[in-house]
Order: C-alpha cells, then sequence, then structure tokens
C-alpha cells in the first residue's frame, strides 16, 4: 500500500504540526485527532501529525501568519479569517445562507466548496478541505433572544468579520470581535451580554455557566477550512502528499456525520444539566430577523464579485430543488 522501500517520503519520520484553537472534544478538535491516527495508521508511523489544541501554539489571530512561516505546518481556522484572503468567502458570514445541515454538506464537500479551496494556491495556500463544526445559536445573559428588538443595546462578542459585525449592529446590537480563546473569560467579566456559537463550543467552553439564555437559530454556519502553506505541501514527496489527501477525505467524511450528531447529543445535556433556559426560533420570528438583515443580503450582492454572484446563485438553486 503506502510501504515500499523504492518511496522516499516514507523512509524518515515527517513530523506535521497541527495547530488549532478549540477543544480537543469539539468536531474539529476530534477531527483532527482522527486525522492524526488515520495517518499514522496508513503510513505506519512514518509520517506523524502533533496536533496542537486550545490554541495553545497559536490563537486565532495568530495562526495564519504562523503557516505562512512555516512555524506550523496545517491549521483548520473558521471560514471567517479567509475573507482576508479573498472577499468572496464572506457569503458564508451572511445569515441564513444555509437552509439546512445538508445543504450546508453539498456545498462544503461539493464542486462549489472545492472550487473555493482552490482558488487559495493564489495566496500560496493549499486548502485540503472542508470542516463542519454546526449552525450557531444566540445566548445572551441579559433576556431571551426571539425578536430583533430583544437584541437592542446588547454588547455582544464576534468573530472578527465585517459581515457578521453589520449583522448585529442591524439587530441593533453592539457587536464587538475577541479572540476565541478569550471568550470565557471575556463573558465572565461581564464585557459582553451575550455571543454567538455552535453547541458544540458553547457545550467544550462551559459558555453555559454564564449566559442564561440561548436561542436556538440557526442564523449562521460555523465551517473550517483545513490549510497547508503551498511551498510546504510542494515539498512533500507525492507519495505523502497522496496519503494526506486520502486521509483527509476520510476525516472529512467522518467529521460531517460526527459533528451533527455531537451537537445535537451536547443540546440535550446543556438542557439536562445547565440552568440555560433554551428557546426555539419560530418561522414568524426568522422572517422578522431576515426582514432586518435585507439591505445587507442587498449591499453584499452589490458589492460582490462575479464568482461570488455565481456561488450564491448555484446556492439558491440547491435550494429550489428541495
Amino acid at each position: 500500500m503506502y510501504h515500499d522501500d523504492e518511496q522516499k517520503g516514507l523512509n524518515k519520520q515527517i513530523v506535521i504540526n497541527f495547530s488549532h484553537v478549540v477543544a480537543e472534544n469539539t468536531p474539529k478538535g476530534l477531527a483532527a485527532q482522527k486525522f492524526a491516527e488515520i495517518v499514522n495508521q496508513k503510513s505506519d508511523g512514518k509520517v506523524k501529525i502533533e496536533v496542537y489544541s486550545n490554541g495553545v501554539l497559536y490563537s486565532d489571530d495568530e495562526e495564519l501568519a504562523a503557516l505562512r512561516r512555516n512555524d506550523v505546518q496545517m491549521i483548520a481556522p473558521s471560514i471567517s479569517k479567509l475573507s482576508d484572503l479573498s472577499p468572496t468567502w464572506q457569503l458564508f458570514d451572511l445569515p441564513f445562507i444555509f437552509d439546512d445541515y445538508s445543504e450546508a454538506k453539498q456545498v462544503f464537500t461539493g464542486k462549489i466548496g472545492q472550487d473555493l479551496l482552490s482558488t487559495l494556491q493564489e495566496k500560496n495556500i493549499k486548502g485540503l478541505a472542508l470542516w463542519s463544526n454546526g449552525f450557531k445559536q444566540m445566548t445572551s445573559n441579559t433576556k431571551p433572544l426571539l425578536y430583533p428588538a430583544d437584541f437592542q443595546g446588547q454588547t455582544f462578542r464576534i468573530m472578527p468579520s465585517e459581515v457578521i459585525k453589520k449583522q448585529f449592529e442591524l439587530l441593533g446590537a453592539k457587536p464587538q470581535a475577541v479572540s476565541f480563546n478569550k471568550v470565557y473569560q471575556s463573558l465572565e467579566r461581564q464585557e459582553f451580554d451575550g455571543q454567538e456559537n455552535t453547541i458544540s463550543n458553547i457545550y467544550s467552553k462551559r459558555l453555559y455557566e454564564l449566559q442564561k439564555y440561548m436561542t436556538i437559530s440557526n442564523h449562521g454556519y460555523l465551517g473550517y477550512a483545513v490549510l497547508m502553506d503551498e511551498k510546504y505541501w510542494d515539498s512533500l514527496p507525492e507519495d505523502v502528499k497522496q496519503l494526506l489527501s486520502d486521509a483527509m477525505v476520510e476525516t472529512t467524511n467522518w467529521i460531517w456525520t460526527q459533528s451533527k450528531m455531537m451537537n445535537d447529543e451536547q443540546l440535550q445535556q446543556i438542557k439536562n444539566k445547565s440552568g440555560m433556559r433554551v428557546y426555539y426560533l419560530n418561522d414568524l420570528q426568522k422572517a422578522e430577523w431576515k426582514k432586518q438583515f435585507n439591505s445587507l443580503y442587498q449591499s453584499f450582492e452589490n458589492n460582490a464579485t462575479k464568482q461570488t454572484l455565481d456561488i450564491i446563485q448555484q446556492i439558491k438553486n440547491i435550494e429550489s430543488k428541495k
């Protein structure tokens, strides 16, 4: 298989450092570990993926620069972070861009996702895959968030993203970007009233200890791009590249199933074990939110490139076939 003395790439151990910022017991944390195990198995230990979780090496603000310097060989930043490289990626920060999980999976693991990853080559970055965490939910320590008026004047921690910032401003809130690793500390110090995140991040970071209310809004989707520096990738022997690609396909298929299961299970855990009150956005309330975002959708499309508009149309085509 991948064990052949003629294959120069596997004659000595190759160590690839993989840095990410979330906990080990999250979809991304488990996927990184799974990938490491598959690579170790396929290469008989001759390729080793060293996984560093919880931002111990680099924060989410630092990891892309570290990748470019080859201080780390693999990262998996949230897709929002890629908008610094190309504005097209911003479209995935638009509210309600996906109707459901299967649609997100179809876009991220299909041709749209692959085409987008290939554009990163222009920035000397090798895009390996798009992974899933899940839908984002709203939390607050002040009041339930069911109508746009409920956001009025509240302060929110957000990821760095102009599109996300605009969403919260349109809801009447005051958003501020803060690194993921500082979220718990910021909420503990009451620097913010609320934040948005996936169930798995709310659960693994124990944000339910600091927030009284959660709305299951599914208003945004949190995905990750698994990246390598193009120069480092090119330096690897062909057999190692193939091995890594095969392991990545296997891991990606696994995480898209695992992440949905984890979010469902951990929501139940939050309901059972914490005092957090959980609310569900109904269709009427969701329509109110979407109405509030109309100007954002319009301005985004007005300023979008042809490539971005084509992708938006492809997503709409997927929705229309349901």
